[in-house]
């Protein structure tokens, strides 16, 4: 199936095969003894997340496989394929239900989910959050967050912003407002803005879930607004949208600066070609990765070790930077399902 999927190049059909394929190990032994770790049960940890099918979660998937192939656990990929918190919840209370080990959660809503992790911890279930957390002064009890400090990270945008476009009209495209996976960045980014005194204005535009409705409404914008000085977006999806826009249009031979977030192949391809200044390295493998393992060890240590909040990290990638991401096709960008050693360019 992922075979399939990466022939035909679609990101959201493979992140739907990976989502179809499970975390089920090749291992039918109910216990894992991988690494130096001694014996212990097959935990199976559900991760819970906002835009199931979405292309940027197919390295976190990754990620999250091969933690737990390295220490000997299983997982579910289940939530929302169009951010509907209600599903969100509803599978977090069937992972209560289903008595999960661990369970992580993107929490896109700043209280929707305090009832369900309180349950959850109640019942002896450890959570944490990723990709996504709670407000700062929320309730809510979960153990860490791991992913990018999302505010920073927008503040940091909007002064490349400024420094790229100066003056006049900017747009801002967002998929789902209020969503605390992305509106932190461009609450960020319009600060930064703000905070710079330069005379632009920035006007906050929603985009919708899905990438082809993205695209569409970033077309339609920008078509209805052609002395935009910039076109900037904060999540995958819009950045990709962003891209092909600009590309069709010419627009940065006529001055036009844009730039967002992830590492779509599209969205890469853009960049070299010039057509966008930049995206944001947030390393999504990396947000699959660690929250099985700080769950593998919290379990493992009877709950010694409490899981930790971890910064993902932030890193622009520029037209200087982008040839490795291109030359090299692997689990840690999603580009690949292989497991292989990469040399470092």
């Amino acid at each position: 199936m992922l075979q399939t999927a990466l022939a035909g190049g679609a990101g959201a059909t493979l992140a739907s095969a990976l989502a179809a394929c499970g975390g089920q190990s090749s291992s039918s032994s109910p216990t894992g003894t991988e690494g130096n770790f001694p014996s212990h049960p097959k935990w199976n940890f559900v991760f819970i997340n906002h835009v199931t099918t979405n292309p940027f979660f197919v390295p976190t998937q990754y990620g999250i496989q091969d933690a737990c192939a390295l220490v000997g656990c299983t997982y579910q990929w289940t939530g929302s394929a169009n951010s509907i918190v209600k599903e969100m919840v509803d599978a977090f209370n069937a992972a209560i239900a289903a008595k999960a080990d661990g369970i992580a959660v993107a929490i896109i809503d700043p209280t929707a989910f305090d009832d369900p992790v309180n349950r959850a911890l109640d019942a002896g279930i450890p959570v944490v959050a990723y990709n996504a957390d709670a407000p700062a002064g929320s309730k809510n009890r979960r153990l860490a967050y791991i992913g990018q400090d999302l505010y920073q990270s927008g503040y940091r945008m909007g002064q490349r912003i400024v420094s790229l476009v100066g003056s006049g009209d900017v747009v801002g495209f967002i998929a789902t407002p209020g969503s605390l996976n992305i509106q932190p960045r461009i609450d960020g980014a319009k600060q930064a803005i703000l905070d710079s005194k330069a005379p632009i204005n920035f006007v906050e535009v929603a985009t919708g879930a899905q990438v082809e409705e993205e695209l569409s409404r970033i077309e339609a914008y920008y078509l209805g607004h052609p002395n935009l000085k910039g076109m900037f977006a904060v999540d995958a999806g819009s950045t990709q949208g962003v891209a092909q826009v600009m590309e069709k249009y010419n627009l940065a031979s006529k001055g036009v600066h844009g730039g967002g977030y992830d590492l779509l192949t599209k969205t890469l391809q853009e960049i070299q070609a010039g057509n966008l200044d930049f995206t944001i390295d947030q390393q999504p493998y990396l947000q699959g990765f660690y929250p099985v393992i700080q769950l593998f060890l919290y379990l493992l240590s009877g709950g010694l070790m409490v899981p930790s909040d971890t910064d993902t990290g932030l890193l622009f990638v520029t037209k200087e930077n982008v040839g490795p991401y291109l030359r090299t096709q692997t689990r840690f960008e999603g580009s690949s399902s292989k497991e292989q050693l990469v040399p470092r360019s």
